[in-house]
């Protein structure tokens, strides 16, 4: 299950029909509703910034769940503040260099960490239309799988999707179902600007 984020966009699907867009809240009532009305209809809810499913907790009444998927008012107490290092949201994973990178990377000023992180922040400044557009590709080509892997012409317009050739993409979904067609068009159509 991906982490929710209160400030995201998402989008539900009751079978192929569009179900509701919007705040996570709204959203995940609008399924919620579906699926208690009727439960054998496959209801799929999106996270439009990344095209993953997303899994949310219907347990409880409506306005238990809508409070669920409520932005906090206030932040939570921190706790009192203890000597050393402060917490930075540092996550530790492995990264896996070859010889030569540790020893270039044992030549820079500051630790490895300090310098792997400026590296990608300097990445991250230089090209951020490339990001968005990269971005796009991403959160329609994981919708289209999830949805419209099946259909035809799905292998093609993920090329084309990926090759920037937005002509081509709208001519092999054409023939889609509709309202997952149009959502594919629209999580895509920053990726072609």
């Amino acid at each position: 299950m991906q982490a929710i984020h209160h400030d995201s966009h998402w989008t539900a699907f009751c079978d192929q029909q569009h179900l509701a867009s919007g705040s996570p809240a709204s959203v995940a009532l609008a399924a919620h509703k579906a699926m208690t009305a009727n439960p054998s209809a496959r209801v799929l809810t999106f996270d439009d910034a990344t095209g993953r499913t997303v899994d949310f907790d219907r347990r409880g009444s409506e306005a238990e769940i809508a409070a669920r998927l409520q932005p906090a008012d206030a932040e939570p107490p921190s706790p009192p503040r203890r000597a050393g290092r402060p917490k930075l949201g540092v996550v530790a994973k492995e990264v896996t260099l070859l010889p030569r990178h540790w020893q270039w990377l044992e030549q820079q000023p500051g630790s490895a960490s300090a310098t792997l992180r400026r590296l990608i922040d300097e990445a991250r400044k230089t090209d951020p239309d490339r990001q968005a557009m990269q971005q796009a590709q991403a959160a329609a080509d994981c919708f289209m799988q999830a949805m419209l892997g099946d259909q035809p012409g799905y292998e093609d317009a993920a090329r084309a999707l990926y090759q920037g050739d937005q002509e081509r993409f709208l001519t092999l979904t054409e023939s889609w179902p509709t309202d997952l067609r149009d959502h594919a068009r629209r999580l895509a159509d920053p990726a072609f600007r």
